[in-house]
């Protein structure tokens, strides 16, 4: 089953949800009105600003802190009426704070992903072992299975600690910004898993990113949440398409480039300049001209580069033949620019 399955179930329903604190003689609301659903084969990306209320969301969808008021609706019954127990088999979480465990294997600490099947002692029978190593097979690291975890790199830890979730055997996974500590490509193999386990394994998979780009890259569905709005859902394109990307951090230093479909730093132009050329070089040179905030366009009276296969012809006045982008930024850097008009 395919991520965009249209005959994805409906996993867990939220209606008219509130969320936030309570406590002896205070209710915090952090955010009312909640209305979305989270479907079974799709990843689903939760953005949102720093304070917005991500965390404390995912931690009501786990039961680790009460709702306030309206409904979490899991697989057809009220998360409330189930037993901690039996939540246990349903959900599985990856949080955010890094595994800090010595002396201990990877196969060890996934196969403590089976403890609300293993009873008291924690004992791992024939079935139990089985599990284990089929999560480690679906998240391939076998060459880990051995290695002691605090030896692994943060990359490696988040797969085990997935690993550690499939082996809990939870038709629903929650994670709390699983690329948080990476490295860009570790970001990308992240994602690229949980989008891979969610087509193989028909599990709901939903996490929290700041990773905005990667999000509307990878994910089957989007959720924005915004103080005022509360909850915007849907795929990235869709989205897109209805304005809500392109306003959601509207007037914050960035913008929804519709070319692209992600987002970019706006940027403050102060002027012009005509280039000419194609390929790689001249997109190149676009970007780099584009952070000195210069205006690429076809404006009269611009300065013009040329670019060539092998070099760059400045044509303001004298030409000037350039051999890297490095030399064009230092030669330009006193011309006399038309101002630029647009923002």
């Amino acid at each position: 089953m395919t991520g965009m399955n249209r005959h994805a179930n409906e996993t867990i329903r939220l209606r008219d949800l509130s969320i936030g604190y309570l406590s002896k003689h205070h209710r915090k609301v952090i955010a009312s009105h909640i209305d979305a659903s989270i479907y079974s084969g799709e990843l689903t990306c939760l953005l949102g600003a720093n304070g917005v209320g991500k965390s404390t969301l995912l931690r009501t969808l786990s039961a680790f802190q009460p709702k306030l008021a309206g409904e979490v609706n899991l697989l057809g019954k009220d998360i409330s009426e189930y037993s901690d127990k039996q939540l246990s088999r349903l959900i599985g979480v990856v949080l955010t704070e890094k595994c800090e465990i010595r002396n201990m294997s990877v196969a060890d600490l996934i196969g403590m992903g089976r403890s609300p099947y293993t009873g008291f002692w924690g004992t791992l029978g024939p079935e139990d072992k089985r599990k284990v190593e089929e999560a480690i097979h679906l998240v391939h690291i076998g060459d880990l299975a051995g290695r002691m975890v605090h030896t692994l790199s943060d990359g490696e830890r988040q797969k085990v600690m997935i690993a550690k979730a499939l082996a809990q055997e939870t038709p629903v996974i929650f994670l709390d910004e699983p690329t948080a500590f990476l490295d860009y490509p570790s970001k990308v193999e992240i994602m690229q898993l949980l989008y891979r386990l969610v087509q193989t394994t028909d599990k709901t998979i939903f996490l929290s990113t700041h990773d905005l780009d990667l999000a509307l890259e990878i994910a089957d569905r989007i959720w924005l949440m915004d103080k005022g709005t509360g909850i915007t859902s849907g795929i990235p394109e869709d989205l897109a398409l209805q304005g809500s990307l392109a306003r959601f951090f509207e007037g914050r230093g960035v913008y929804f480039d519709a070319h692209s479909g992600l987002y970019r730093i706006r940027v403050n132009y102060h002027a012009h300049i005509h280039l000419t050329g194609e390929g790689f070089r001249f997109r190149m040179l676009r970007k780099a001209l584009r952070r000195q905030g210069i205006l690429v366009d076809h404006s009269e009276g611009s300065p013009q580069i040329q670019v060539l296969p092998d070099s760059f012809v400045l044509q303001n006045g004298d030409d000037v033949r350039c051999e890297s982008i490095e030399e064009v930024l230092a030669e330009i850097k006193n011309w006399d620019f038309q101002r630029a008009t647009i923002p």
